[in-house]
């Protein structure tokens, strides 16, 4: 007998097959029990009637409860009724385990309710789906980096210094030492460039910043290219081609899932390059028509990314933002110093920013003295002076926020939902 996943059983039309899963929710006519078994890969209904699967196995089934772990076998057959087309006509079963009573019933249930038994929440069709739809963005971060000469290097978790300024670190002590969690591999992509030309890591960040927006998890997971002689033009092309590739990935391979979300996917299919390009200065004209006053050097919140986002039916790059408003690597633009050459990519829909990056300051002493303007410890970041000492060049990168990516790609209300077990604040369980 074949032992299958749900995945897979379009291919098993007409034969016996096993699923080993999980009962998802169950109804019972009298002389039929009808399963929503779930297996990890899926979902599918097994049906199981009292002349089938024999008397003992029948009212075994009547006290089955949700979530319970079971072997169910039997006949596959091509139904467009049932749940994904297919279900399975029932010969046998063994029930492995009877769960007790479960916290999270077929029914509306509120958010700090659900986030307490994250755990549990994981394996309802909808988290399923976007846990799924999270893996195929990360694969295609992955593919399309390593089929464009990028090489992936491995970025320290624990740093001895900040990146994106001091005000949002997790600070642990490091054997007498202060040691930080990472707020990102850039510092350490910038010296793998150097070595290797086009590199990226992956991993998680971590931001200690008391926010509680929908945008915002303490760590979160990024994608970080670094790029040696490549300037912020070439780089923002790389960026819209990575995009648009997702993008793509994502409508081929998880309709179903995007489906299952109920997401409108005509904005995605949108997603083509070139993306629009705007200036920080021309950002600010466009917030000042739509009623919105900001002075220059000012951020941009989440209501002005959203504005901004609105004018454009895919995402938007906004370049060149004031130099005092952002980190100290960051290069200045030859033609005005008051602006750097960076850029921020924003989703469409208001979903913020997918992607920050820019060009990195390539004249040593110009870096020497921002790290100064910025009070930060010289000898903290000697190493990375050293990097404009040996054969300097200009080079570039960016960062790409996996569940930013994810939580528009979805159309999901909240960021907590892309993330397995999110990070949020005041909670840390499970």
């Amino acid at each position: 007998m074949n032992q299958v996943y749900i995945e897979d059983i379009s291919k098993y039309v007409g034969e016996r097959v096993t699923i080993s899963g999980w009962l998802y929710n169950k109804r019972s006519s009298g002389k039929i029990h009808f399963l929503i078994v779930r297996d990890g890969t899926g979902f599918v209904q097994a049906v199981a009637s009292k002349s089938d699967v024999g008397e003992e196995a029948f009212e075994l089934l009547k006290g089955v409860t949700q979530e319970s772990s079971l072997r169910v076998s039997g006949t596959v057959r091509a139904d467009e009724r049932a749940p994904g087309g297919f279900e399975l006509l029932m010969d046998g079963v063994e029930v492995v385990q009877i769960a007790r009573e479960y916290p999270i019933s077929l029914k509306e249930h509120g958010v700090d309710f659900l986030m307490q038994y994250r755990h549990l929440w994981l394996r309802t069709p909808r988290q399923h789906a976007i846990m799924r739809i999270r893996a195929e963005v990360i694969a295609a971060c992955r593919s399309f980096l390593d089929n464009n000469g990028f090489l992936l290097i491995d970025a320290p978790v624990l740093t001895p210094a900040a990146c994106e300024g001091t005000t949002t670190l997790f600070e642990t002590d490091y054997f007498g030492d202060k040691a930080y969690m990472s707020q990102s591999g850039q510092l350490y992509m910038e010296a793998a460039a150097m070595a290797f030309g086009r590199v990226y890591c992956f991993g998680p960040t971590f931001r200690a910043e008391k926010s509680k927006t929908r945008r915002h998890l303490m760590e979160f997971w990024m994608v970080e290219p670094e790029m040696a002689y490549v300037e912020l033009d070439e780089s923002l092309c790389i960026q819209e081609q990575m995009v648009t590739y997702i993008v793509r990935q994502v409508l081929s391979k998880r309709q179903r899932e995007l489906q299952t979300l109920e997401r409108n996917t005509d904005i995605l299919e949108k997603v083509s390059p070139p993306f629009p390009r705007i200036t920080y200065t021309e950002a600010l004209d466009i917030l000042k028509q739509n009623g919105v006053e900001l002075e220059f050097g000012d951020d941009f919140g989440g209501g002005d990314e959203t504005i901004l986002a609105s004018q454009f039916d895919r995402p938007v790059f906004v370049t060149r933002y004031p130099t005092k408003a952002k980190a100290f690597y960051m290069k200045p633009d030859p033609d005005n110093p008051e602006v750097v050459l960076c850029a921020d990519l924003l989703a469409p829909e208001g979903y913020g920013e997918i992607i920050g990056g820019g060009q990195r300051i390539d004249d040593p002493e110009l870096l020497r003295r921002r790290i100064e303007e910025h009070n930060l410890p010289i000898e903290v970041y000697q190493w990375y002076l050293d990097l404009r000492e040996y054969g300097s060049v200009p080079h570039s990168g960016f960062g790409l926020g996996i569940e930013r990516l994810v939580a528009w790609i979805c159309g999901l209300d909240h960021i907590r939902e892309t993330s397995p077990f999110p990070r949020m604040l005041y909670r840390i369980y499970p």
